[in-house]
């Protein structure tokens, strides 16, 4: 089997954990401390606070924001449905934005009709490794008094006008899930150079009080807190980053050399600063040729469904989203796990070869 993701998990990891279980310290302690010193430094954002998963990073972000009951929050169309359930969690109403057909993410044109007297925040998200038109989000934010908040839960590593994703609005979040770029098995990161969103954050996702060990809590808050354990691997993990970067850029150019030449298969246009979380291919019908890949072996993934043709959402207002909608009928994410040899990266090719003679 060549499994669509993984991680690449190791000794390294394995070294951490024992440090951790060496020290009895399991809950959120040094090890916490170190990874987020680690991420504040490589993303350049003032503060970093460490959060039990990118779900509870978005809500927090939204409640430290003050919205809630009333408030609608534009969300892109394409994305992980998570993005607009933390709206929901916080009380807001997510309201769905389509997205450019070039970055498959938030179209600042679309973002800006939709926003009405209730829209408190834009949301858009940096989908599969691809930067949001942060400079254009920012116009439109800034112009109509509205908070920005960045859904950079798939976005470690990628830059937008040399600045890290999730740094650039008033808050941002990353995801350190088990298939993300990096990893802790569960985990997030919130970003922003805000002192003010900053201490609510942290309040928030620790009981409502500004240290630990105080059973006086001046707020209401939640225990969102990481532990070491987690932490530990991501400290192994994050040693492995810029080998992890370097690695899905060759996949991505190895999948372009040998697929290139088909008609068939097109990919999505590059842009700077990405980083390919997955690589992925535009095709006519994507999920015949997922059946056909899982017959040999290889896994594959559709892209996100749209959220409004989830069932979840089926109580919304229904309104057109052509571009979301062709991109989900036509994307295909391949094998892109790091350390993916090229002689299985030639497997899922021959297996698309075989597809298209058929």
């Amino acid at each position: 089997m060549i499994p669509q993701i993984e991680p690449w998990i190791g000794e390294e990891e394995l070294s951490q954990l024992q440090e951790v279980v060496a020290d009895r310290w399991i809950t959120e302690g040094k090890k916490t401390q170190q990874f987020e010193e680690r991420i504040r430094d490589y993303t350049q954002a003032k503060h970093a606070i460490s959060i039990c998963n990118g779900t509870a990073a978005l809500y927090v972000c939204l409640k430290a924001l003050g919205i809630g009951p009333g408030d609608d929050v534009l969300v892109p169309d394409l994305t992980f449905i998570a993005t607009a359930n933390a709206v929901i969690m916080a009380g807001a109403t997510p309201v769905f934005v389509d997205v450019d057909s070039s970055t498959l993410t938030m179209d600042p044109v679309k973002a800006q009709e939709a926003i009405t007297v209730h829209t408190k925040a834009i949301m858009p998200v940096h989908l599969y490794g691809v930067a949001a038109d942060m400079e254009a989000l920012l116009r439109v934010a800034r112009g109509r008094g509205l908070a920005l908040v960045e859904d950079a839960a798939q976005g470690i590593g990628v830059m937008a006008r040399n600045r890290h994703v999730g740094t650039i609005g008033d808050i941002g979040i990353l995801s350190f899930y088990g298939n993300k770029t990096i990893t802790c098995g569960e985990g997030g990161m919130i970003l922003t150079q805000n002192d003010a969103l900053a201490k609510k954050c942290w309040m928030l996702k620790n009981h409502g009080r500004e240290v630990k060990g105080t059973f006086i809590h001046p707020t209401i808050g939640y225990n969102f807190c990481l532990t070491d354990l987690q932490a530990a691997v991501g400290l192994a993990q994050f040693g492995k980053l810029p080998a992890i970067l370097e690695h899905k850029r060759r996949i991505r150019e190895t999948y372009e050399r040998l697929l290139g030449p088909l008609d068939d298969v097109a990919f999505p246009d590059p842009h700077p600063g990405r980083v390919d979380w997955f690589t992925s291919i535009i095709v006519d019908d994507p999920a015949a040729l997922a059946d056909a890949l899982k017959e040999k072996g290889i896994g594959s993934r559709r892209f996100f469904y749209p959220l409004h043709r989830q069932p979840a959402f089926s109580h919304f207002p229904k309104r057109e989203f052509p571009v979301t909608d062709d991109a989900y009928d036509h994307g295909l994410s391949l094998p892109s796990t790091a350390t993916i040899p090229e002689s299985d990266i030639r497997k899922v090719c021959d297996a698309i070869r075989d597809f298209f003679k058929k």
